[in-house]
Formats: structure tokens, sequence, C-alpha cells
């Protein structure tokens, strides 16, 4: 594995100023409260709002998306113009599914280091109680054929050939979480990162309580101040993220049933993500920008890498892009203050942990000269992840972000690693740094 300098550190210093997120809200069964578009305009409205410069003046708009309703085509231009940054400001849309916010972020980022932005909103969205339901090929083929039917009785035939069966939906979420080179839903990823690594319900059933456990003291001690109240058509606000079960228990969790193997698997719904809609922005300057404008600055990044891996394996994807970024930056795992690791389920991290210090697979699999040493899980998703927060996929990689550089502030701690899975088989992740502006 190459440990070359990264394209970022060649360039121009890269930093984040400022950053807000709405609650996370998790789908009940039904459309949620906010479109998308709706979410990403709430985050971004808060955060421009406490600048001192006008939205105008954004050098452009990036959104990372994965399923935009109907209405949100390029959901990123919809969201720049809702908030007032103006014709002339350009905005776009990126899709590396549970990596989308991340991808926005790193797309900033090389522009900035390039000198071709200044100042850059990043973020990402998702609402995935919105996912739409869709009509299969036969339906479509039949609601062509009535369209193109030009006489009466070629319409009464066309009506005709119609068969009930028509009507089943394709759900496009189910679809979604499903890799169609390999055939697995995330969860069966999952289950099969659970027995390479011969990781038990018991273990997987404490990751994720603890997750709720750290949550929990996370909105007690006010370690979420990154959220922004949003407001409803209705007049309903949402101030906290509601995943959290703050009576969840070991034996409640061993009651749930396996959610993707059925009978014999582990991955269960607690000790998975949730389905969750939700909305984080950053906003990301040049030092030039820095300067002119006088902002204070939360941190600087100084590294990325995305990975490739077998799909079957894809929750790996953490270990892949990790470790060439500590690689090239000459560190070990306890020159890392503190980590965000997505919490996709709780078998994926737990695997990645593992993964990460067995000498045979940094080895034969990661190409290193030897394993890592372990990483503290102290220091790990310390306010909880997305079990008990949830995970809309196209926002968590922009949440992790901006919480991980939250926490490096509020602990007056140097340096950080935020990563993540990603459906398909691939990895992302990011080196942070605190700045004393």
């Amino acid at each position: 594995m190459s440990a070359q300098t990264s394209t970022i550190a060649k360039g121009r210093p890269v930093y984040i100023i400022d950053g807000s997120r709405t609650p996370f809200l998790r789908a009940r069964g039904k459309p949620g409260p906010f479109h998308a578009a709706d979410l990403a305009f709430q985050a971004g409205r808060a955060l421009l709002f406490r600048q001192p410069f006008s939205a105008s003046v954004l050098d452009q708009v990036i959104l990372g998306c994965v399923m935009p309703g109907p209405d949100e085509a390029n959901i990123a231009r919809v969201v720049a113009l809702r908030l007032g940054c103006g014709d002339k400001v350009p905005a776009w849309t990126v899709q590396r599914n549970c990596a989308s916010g991340m991808q926005s972020i790193d797309c900033a980022a090389h522009d900035i280091a390039a000198g071709r932005s200044d100042l850059v909103l990043a973020g990402g969205v998702e609402a995935m109680s919105h996912a739409p339901l869709l009509f299969g090929n036969a339906m479509t083929g039949w609601l062509g054929a009535l369209r193109n039917a030009r006489s009466p009785i070629k319409k009464l035939q066309a009506m005709a050939a119609f068969r009930p069966a028509y009507l089943k939906p394709v759900i496009s979420l189910l679809r979604g979480l499903t890799d169609p080179i390999v055939g697995l839903s995330m969860g069966q990823t999952a289950e099969v990162l659970a027995h390479r690594f011969d990781i038990g319900r018991e273990q997987m059933d404490a990751f994720a309580l603890r997750s709720h456990q750290r949550l929990s003291d996370a909105m007690r001690d006010g370690h979420l101040d990154e959220i922004e109240v949003i407001y409803a058509h209705d007049g309903r606000f949402h101030d906290a993220d509601d995943g959290l079960r703050d009576d969840s228990s070991m034996e409640k969790l061993a009651k749930l049933k396996p959610a993707f193997d059925r009978p014999f698997g582990n991955v269960t719904a607690g000790n998975s993500a949730q389905i969750t809609d939700g909305a984080a922005c950053l906003l990301m300057a040049s030092e030039e920008a820095v300067r002119e404008y006088g902002l204070a600055v939360m941190g600087q990044l100084k590294d990325s890498a995305w990975a490739g891996l077998n799909p079957e394996e894809m929750g790996l994807g953490p270990v892949h892009a990790m470790a060439p970024i500590l690689a090239r930056n000459h560190y070990d795992s306890g020159d890392i203050d503190y980590w965000e690791i997505n919490e996709a389920f709780a078998a994926q991290v737990q695997a990645c942990l593992m993964a990460w210090q067995d000498e045979r697979f940094c080895t034969d699999v990661l190409g290193m000269d030897g394993a890592f040493r372990a990483i503290d899980e102290e220091r790990l998703n310390t306010d909880g992840g997305a079990i008990a927060i949830g995970h809309p996929v196209g926002a968590s990689g922009a949440r992790i972000v901006l919480h991980l550089l939250k926490t490096l502030q509020r602990t007056d701690s140097r340096r950080g690693i935020a990563s993540l899975c990603i459906g398909g088989g691939q990895g992302g992740a990011m080196l942070l740094e605190r700045v004393d502006s």
C-alpha cells in the first residue's frame, strides 16, 4: 500500500471554520416531517447566519445525497438557491453511498488546496423515510402502452392487459441497501465479518448498548452543541436526536430476532444503525479567506484516503482507508487522540478493531510492515455512534467529521481520524487536526 504524500497536503492549507447539523430523526414507517432539501436548508441556514459574510460570497456549495426526491434533482443547487447564495454560486451533488457527506468535504478540500476555491459550504443530507416506492418494468410498460394507444379500441385493449401484480412496488430503500454485484444486503455483509472474526451476539449487543449509553451521557453533558433546532410545517420543533433508547439493556437486546440471516444470524435491528433523516453542513476555507474575514478556525483537514475492497466485506473499509493515512504520516494508533468510525453495524466496527491489530491481515491484506497498535475504545465514538444516533447515509460522513472536530476542541486535543465503510466495498477516512485560532 502506497505511503505517498496526499494531494491535500501538497496544496494550500484547508481549514474547517464551523459546522452545524440537524437532529437525526428516526424513520417510523411513514415519511418524516422533512424532505431532504428542507433538512439541508435548515442546517445550512443556521451555519451561514452566524458568519461575517453573505452567502453570495461562497465559491460553491457541495452536498452529498444518495436518494434525493423527485423535486430535488441536484439537491445542492436547490439548497444553495434557498439559502440565498444567488444565481452565480455554482452547486453540485456527489454520491458515494454511505460516505457521500465525506466525499463532499474531500471535493471541497481539493479545490481549496488547488487554489480554485476559498470558501465552500460542504456537507450531506438524507431523508431515508422519503425513499420512494417504484413501479416495476411490467407496470411501466403497461403505462407506456396505455399512453401510446391512439384510438378508443386500442385504449380499451391496453386497459384490459392490466394485471394486479403490476402494482407490486419496488422498495428503493431495500434495493439500495443491497449490493447488486454480490447479492448481499449490508446486514448480510456484517454477518460475513462476524463469522470471519468470530464476533458473537453478546459482544455485538454490548457494543450497541454502549453506543446508547454514550449518546445519553453526551446529551446530558451538552456535548452535541452542533445540533440546531429545526421547525416543521406543522409548527413542531425538533432539537435532539430521537433514536436514543434510554431504557435499552442487554436483556432487551437479546430478545431481538436476527434481521438479515434468519434464524441463525446475530445481526439485529438493535445492533445495527437506524434508518434516519438528517443533514450536516460544514464551512470550509482557505488561509486567505480566514484572514480576509477574520474567521475562527475549528481545525485543519490534513489528509484523506479512499480504498476499495471485496463488497462482501465492505465493513472493513475503514481499515483499508485509515492505514495509508497513518503510514504516510508516520503515525501509529497512539498518535491519534480521538477516532470516529461510523457504526453501520456493531459487528462491522468490531471487525475493524480486530483487523487493525492483526499481524497477518495488516501485512498480507493491507501491505503494511506489521499490525497497528490497538485503538483505545475509550477514545472511539465517545459520544455514541450511528447505532444510537442514526445513519442518514448521505449525511453521516459530514456528521462524524464535524463531531470529531468538536471533540478535539472540547478536550483540548490535537489529532483525530474519521472513517466510514461504504456499500459496494469501499472505505473513506480523514485526518483532522485542531487549530488554535
